[in-house]
């Protein structure tokens, strides 16, 4: 049992059960830049740690009705397979470079998760406006629109996802939940979560099989990370609901670009200099686009404006009632 590894494990499940964010995007890298897993070990450990944390969101979404079993089956059909096969898709790059080849697969596929989380805050901020300007609430919930499931790119998302996967154990949670909401902008955050929780159960099993048959699973590693996921999870998710989500998303897009520039070779130096100008210059951007789209340029703001709204809304809702009561004897 390593206990640093547990600790590890506890804040990615943490993370996970706050944002609904893959766990192989942070843990992968963090085996491999911090304790020193080889890529190959790593990407299987943590593959077959997720085959055991996903069920739990899975079952959450499930009993709330949040799945659409239409576009889960689409993603399996493509997902499944694909993710099998990208464990003998990394074999057959293999050879003496192939450890380099899938750091490199996963430095990539990192800074794509990154950007498409920017992407997914991004229309977030922009459905938001649209609801404001339209006079609904602002806050998400209510029932999903229905949907008309598109089988062939979705069997699609699902394949390259997949494949993503199995070469690399990014792109559950990450990839696959951004390829959705551009294909179906309509379907709410919260089906898309579940159903890609859910397709993500047998995703993952695919591939974790296909790395316990490659022969490079390590036993203590993913033990000691399950120590930490399971009760992290189970946290997050609890906490979830009064966590200041835009912080935590900043966060995980600057941890996942920094680990995918890492892992594709940037020097210490030019990474602490390019991690400086996207904190300055990327928060400097962000404040625009909230102005240029009529919000305050803090969140902060936007919050405080708003209770101060809904304490207002309550206040007057309270003096109606007590105008149009009878007095009781």
């Amino acid at each position: 049992m390593d206990w640093g590894l547990a600790l590890a494990g506890l804040i990615v499940g943490v993370v996970v059960g706050l944002t609904g964010m893959g766990g192989g995007a942070l843990m992968t890298p963090i085996l491999v830049l911090v304790f020193k897993v080889q890529p190959l070990a790593a990407v299987s450990s943590d593959l077959v740690a997720s085959f055991f944390m996903k069920p739990l969101g899975a079952l959450v979404h499930l009993r709330r009705g949040t799945v659409n079993f239409e576009l889960v089956k689409w993603l399996c059909i493509g997902s499944v397979p694909s993710a099998f096969a990208g464990v003998f898709v990394l074999r057959a790059l293999g050879g003496s470079q192939l450890q380099d080849r899938v750091k490199l697969a996963l430095g990539y596929a990192l800074m794509i998760a990154a950007l498409g989380l920017i992407l997914k805050t991004y229309m977030s901020l922009r459905e938001r406006v649209r609801r404001r300007a339209a006079g609904l609430s602002v806050r998400t919930g209510g029932v999903s629109p229905t949907i008309v499931v598109r089988p062939v790119p979705t069997l699609i998302i699902g394949a390259v996802g997949g494949l993503v996967v199995g070469m690399t154990s990014v792109g559950s949670g990450s990839l696959i939940i951004i390829a959705l909401i551009a294909l179906y902008p309509m379907l709410q955050a919260s089906n898309l979560v579940g159903t890609d929780l859910v397709q993500a159960v047998p995703l993952v099993a695919a591939a974790a099989a296909g790395h316990l048959l490659y022969g490079d699973f390590k036993l203590g590693v993913t033990a000691s990370l399950l120590v930490g996921c399971m009760p992290g999870v189970y946290v997050g998710a609890r906490m979830s609901a009064g966590a200041p989500g835009g912080l935590i998303r900043r966060a995980l897009a600057f941890v996942l670009l920094a680990s995918g520039l890492k892992l594709i070779g940037l020097s210490t130096v030019a990474l602490a200099w390019v991690l400086v100008g996207i904190a300055v210059g990327g928060s400097a951007v962000w404040m625009w686009v909230r102005a240029t789209h009529g919000l305050p340029a803090l969140a902060r703001t936007e919050l405080k404006e708003r209770q101060v709204r809904d304490a207002e809304e309550l206040a007057e809702a309270a003096d109606e009632t007590s105008t149009v009561s009878p007095d009781l004897p």
